[in-house]
């Protein structure tokens, strides 16, 4: 995927999690955020995309704090939030492509490239968040940007020290999307003196292998559904439910 497809992802995305919002009610509680309501998902959405927004405009080469999002529910809220998404699309769409700022994944991606394509998975996990305290089907996950989101996490998220992903002993975990053609695989290496270390490819033997559809490993990594299929050592799908939250 290129930084176009992000965009289009990121502006799909944020207006499917608005909706939904809306539907919802915010004062709705969001069954895969427990600790959350609608409002409480929509003021944190709200802050990140405002957060990201400051990067891309103001060229910051240094972390930021996230700002406080405003004390507002309804539909005032909901505004917020759409106001909020909005200012991010634009914002990322008349960033020159040489852009220079701060990101934070050990990735080889333009900070261009790195935010489009960091919102765009936050906004679709959220969305997700959303739909699922709003009831009914959700809307599908599309199998490239599934993939992709996979990817950033193993090799984004869980290459950083912070990662509480550890083993007493090494082990090698795969995760196969078995409709996202033969490169979709990855070889996730644990072990108890660092984060886990994530080659893109099946790397010799593996301890376990998750594999699924993409969407729904997608979503089974971000712990907002089971692990589709799981074969050998079941411990290290259960590891990875217990300790990989972001």
């Amino acid at each position: 995927m290129q930084t176009v497809d992000f965009l289009h992802a990121l502006d799909r995305e944020g207006r499917s999690l608005a909706a939904a919002a809306e539907q919802a009610g915010t004062d709705t509680k969001v069954p895969t955020c427990p600790e959350w309501q609608v409002r409480d998902l929509l003021r944190h959405i709200g802050a990140v995309h405002r957060w990201a927004t400051g990067f891309v405009a103001e060229g910051h080469t240094a972390h930021q704090p996230i700002g406080e999002a405003p004390d507002l529910t309804g539909a005032e809220l909901v505004a917020w939030y759409r106001d909020s998404h909005r200012l991010l699309v634009d914002t990322l769409s008349a960033a020159p492509a040489d852009l220079e700022c701060w990101t934070f994944f050990p990735l080889s991606r333009s900070p261009l490239e790195f935010w489009a394509r960091r919102q765009a998975h936050e906004t679709t996990v959220h969305r997700y968040d959303a739909e699922a305290a709003r009831g009914g089907a959700p809307s599908p996950i599309a199998t490239d940007l599934a993939a992709d989101g996979i990817d950033e996490l193993l090799r984004g998220f869980h290459a950083r020290s912070r990662s509480r992903e550890r083993t007493a002993e090494p082990k090698a975990l795969r995760v196969r999307a078995t409709d996202a053609g033969q490169d979709a695989v990855w070889t996730v290496r644990l072990g108890p003196d660092g984060p886990p270390v994530t080659s893109r490819q099946a790397d010799g033997d593996a301890d376990a292998e998750l594999f699924g559809p993409a969407d729904q490993l997608y979503l089974a990594l971000w712990n907002r559904a089971p692990v589709p299929e799981v074969s050998g050592d079941r411990s290290l799908a259960e590891l990875w439910q217990e300790t990989s939250g972001i």
